[in-house]
C-alpha cells in the first residue's frame, strides 16, 4: 500500500459510543432510575438490562463479540474526538455521519417523557462533544418516534441547534403505526423537509422482541449467523417501500432519506418491482402518485454501503447514483484497520466520475456544508 495514493472518502455511516450512563447521570433521581443500565451475572453469560420498569434478561454475545464491546478493546477514536479524527486521517476518511449507541434503545421506552427527556439530553451531549468540536463530523438527531408531536418538537430544536439528519429506526416505536400510516406521520415528514433534514434510517433498528434472551436473534440452528446479519438489511429496504408506496415522498419532493449500511445494489430491482405493482395492480393502488416508484426511489432515497463489490456497477449499469460509502467505524463489521484496501478495491477499476460520486459527492449532495479533503499530502505512510 506504500506506493498508492490515498483515496479520500466521507462517510455515510460510523458511529459513536457515548458515556453508558449518560442519560442516567444527566437527568433528575426519579427519571435517571429508568434509564437504561445492564447487570452482568458473575459468570458473565447473561445480563440483565432495566429500562423504565422492564427487566429484560439476555444472554451475552460469544466471546469475541463480547470482547470486542469492551471499551479496551474498542479504537480509541469512539469515545475521544482528537483520536477519531487521528483515526480517520490515516485511514482517509474525511467527514462523517455519526449514528448513536444509546440510542438503539429508544423502542424500549414506554414512557412519551422520559423518552422525550433522553432525547434532548443525547443531542445536547452530541451537539456539544462531537459536532462542535469538528466540521467533519455530523450527527445525526434523536427523536420521539413513540409521540409524533414530542418528535416534530425535538426535531425543530435540533435543526436550531445546527444538526442536519436525524437518526431513525427502520420501524417506528412498537406501540406507534408503522410508517406508511399517513394520518399519523404526514406532521413528521412535512417538518422534516420544512427544516430540510435527512431522515437517516440505520438497518438493524427494527423494535426489540423482548420474548427472545438475545436481541437480534431471529433464527437458530445451521447457517443462523449469516441468517441474522443477512436479515438486517431487508429493513431498509421495506422503509424505502413504505415511504414510496404511502406517497410520503411524492408528497415532499424535497425530502431527503438516507438508508445506512443497507448496500445499495437492491434499489434498481425493488425499484423494477414496484413499478410492476403500480403498472398491474392500478386499479388498487392508493394513493395515486405523481411519479412512478422507480423515478421517486432514485430521485430521494440515498444508501450507503462498506464492502459491497456490486455498489459501482450499480451507478454505471443501472443509472442510480445516490450511493454513498461508510466505514461504520468503530464497529467490528466495519473498515477500521483496513479502509484504504478495502477502498482501493472497490474503486481503483472504476470509471474516476463514479469514484468522485461514490466516495465525495452522493455525500455532499446530502451535506452541503461539509468542507472538501485535502489535495495535498495524500501518499500513505
Amino acid at each position: 500500500m506504500a506506493a498508492h495514493t490515498k483515496i479520500w472518502a466521507n462517510s455515510a455511516d460510523s458511529h459513536w459510543l457515548e458515556p453508558e450512563d449518560l442519560w442516567r447521570s444527566e437527568l433528575p433521581p426519579a427519571l435517571a432510575e429508568r434509564m437504561p443500565r445492564s447487570v452482568k451475572d458473575p459468570d458473565g453469560q447473561y445480563e440483565t438490562v432495566h429500562i423504565d420498569g422492564l427487566q429484560i434478561r439476555r444472554k451475552l454475545p460469544n466471546p469475541r463479540r463480547q470482547a470486542f464491546m469492551e471499551a479496551s478493546n474498542r479504537p480509541k477514536g469512539a469515545h475521544d474526538v482528537r483520536q477519531r479524527l487521528a483515526d480517520n486521517d490515516e485511514e482517509g476518511i474525511w467527514a462523517e455521519l455519526v449514528f448513536p449507541s444509546l440510542g438503539m434503545w429508544n423502542a424500549s421506552f414506554r414512557d412519551p417523557a422520559l423518552l422525550r427527556e433522553a432525547m434532548r439530553v443525547s443531542n445536547d451531549y452530541a451537539m456539544a462533544e462531537i459536532q462542535n468540536r469538528s466540521a467533519r463530523l455530523l450527527c445525526t438527531a434523536q427523536v420521539s418516534l413513540l409521540d409524533v408531536d414530542d418528535g416534530v418538537a425535538e426535531m425543530r430544536r435540533a435543526a436550531a441547534m445546527g444538526f442536519k439528519a436525524v437518526f431513525m429506526t427502520t420501524t417506528p416505536h412498537p406501540r406507534q403505526k408503522d410508517y406508511n400510516y399517513n394520518d399519523v406521520w404526514e406532521p413528521f415528514w412535512a417538518a422534516a423537509e420544512e427544516l430540510g433534514l435527512v431522515l437517516a434510517f440505520h438497518i438493524g433498528t427494527d423494535a426489540f422482541d423482548f420474548t427472545n434472551d438475545e436481541i437480534g436473534i431471529q433464527f437458530r440452528g445451521p447457517g443462523g449467523a449469516i441468517l441474522n446479519y443477512t436479515e438486517t438489511t431487508y429493513s431498509g429496504q421495506r422503509v424505502a417501500t413504505k415511504l414510496v408506496a404511502c406517497g410520503a415522498l411524492d408528497r415532499h419532493p424535497d425530502l431527503k432519506i438516507l438508508i445506512a449500511e443497507g448496500g445499495s445494489s437492491w434499489v434498481p430491482s425493488l425499484g423494477d418491482r414496484m413499478n410492476e405493482a403500480y403498472r398491474q395492480h392500478a386499479t388498487m393502488v392508493k394513493p395515486v402518485l405523481s411519479r412512478p416508484p422507480k423515478e421517486i426511489l432514485y430521485g430521494q432515497v440515498y444508501t450507503s454501503f462498506q464492502h459491497d463489490e456490486t455498489a459501482t456497477g450499480t451507478m454505471m449499469q443501472f443509472g442510480y447514483d445516490k450511493i454513498c460509502w461508510g466505514s461504520d467505524y468503530p464497529h467490528m463489521e466495519g473498515t477500521w484497520g483496513h479502509t484504504q484496501k478495502t477502498l482501493h478495491e472497490l474503486f481503483d477499476d472504476a470509471p474516476a466520475p463514479v469514484r468522485q460520486r461514490i466516495t465525495q459527492d452522493a455525500y455532499r449532495e446530502l451535506f452541503p456544508t461539509v468542507p472538501a479533503p485535502p489535495t495535498r499530502g495524500l501518499k500513505l505512510l
